[in-house]
């Protein structure tokens, strides 16, 4: 299916609203607050990174987005609605692809249609257009260990897509790759965005990488996870790496970091 078509008829994309969300972990030695008055909106149809170090509350802020985590305090509510548990409208990638290692893609790819109340003939197609979006077609019948971790990765990207979710949540869905990999992932990713429109949120701790990708990067600082920054990305793409004020911004964005 070609991407306009495909994105015509995906899910249209939803907003996503943090108030004052905070989460607190029983470490065994006494309780630590992850994540502390977090509070962010995030249009539909943008792409927003966050970057921090490890240890700042990312994964936990994604997880609780995601609804496999419920906020101790404050509220996040995607399309208007407060999310509760997990759904069909906020789809997840991981780190690692997490494939079953039994199932192939195209199988990996439906497991995310499971509770969908779609007919067979309607899964099966849309399985079969994501993983034309990921490039992947002639793989749909390989298995996980007969594809290298970029193709991998692109399964999960399918996964997390063929839902037709309003938002999709990746947290550093690169950082396991090699660096030649990870620059075509990004590019990838990115063309994706484009042709889909689905509200973006990437974690990572790589800030060249959210300067090359995302509308505005959010930088959280650590001990409690908490943002610290919030920069506009305002420049065209495809974006130049090499681009003097690109190159600024990381620079400014690396100095908040070490600030926090």
């Amino acid at each position: 299916m070609p991407a306009a078509t495909l994105a015509a008829a995906g899910a249209r994309a939803t907003g996503l609203v943090l108030s004052g969300v905070g989460k607190v972990f029983d470490a065994g030695a006494g309780a630590f607050a992850a994540v502390q008055d977090v509070s962010l909106d995030v249009e539909a149809g943008a792409f927003v990174a966050i970057v921090g170090a490890s240890g700042c509350g990312k994964s936990t802020l994604l997880r609780m987005i995601a609804g496999l985590e419920r906020p101790d305090s404050g509220e996040v509510r995607a399309g208007g609605r407060a999310v509760t548990g997990t759904g069909l409208d906020r789809g997840l990638v991981f780190q690692e692809a997490r494939l079953l290692p039994w199932l192939t893609a195209e199988q990996n790819v439906a497991l995310a249609l499971h509770n969908a109340l779609l007919p067979a003939a309607v899964k099966a197609q849309r399985v079969s257009a994501h993983l034309a979006l990921v490039g992947l077609s002639n793989f749909a019948r390989a298995y996980p260990d007969q594809l290298s971790g970029g193709m991998a990765q692109r399964v999960a990207i399918a996964r997390g897509l063929v839902a037709r979710p309003g938002i999709l949540l990746l947290d550093e869905p690169f950082g396991a790759l090699d660096a030649l990999t990870r620059l075509r992932m990004q590019a990838e990713l990115e063309a994706i965005w484009q042709a889909e429109r689905t509200t973006m949120l990437l974690v990572t701790h790589d800030v060249e990488e959210a300067v090359v990708l995302a509308d505005r990067v959010v930088v959280m600082s650590p001990r409690p996870g908490r943002i610290s920054a919030i920069e506009d990305v305002a420049f065209g793409r495809p974006r130049d790496r090499g681009d003097a004020g690109l190159m600024a911004l990381r620079k400014r964005l690396l100095a908040a970091l070490e600030d926090g």
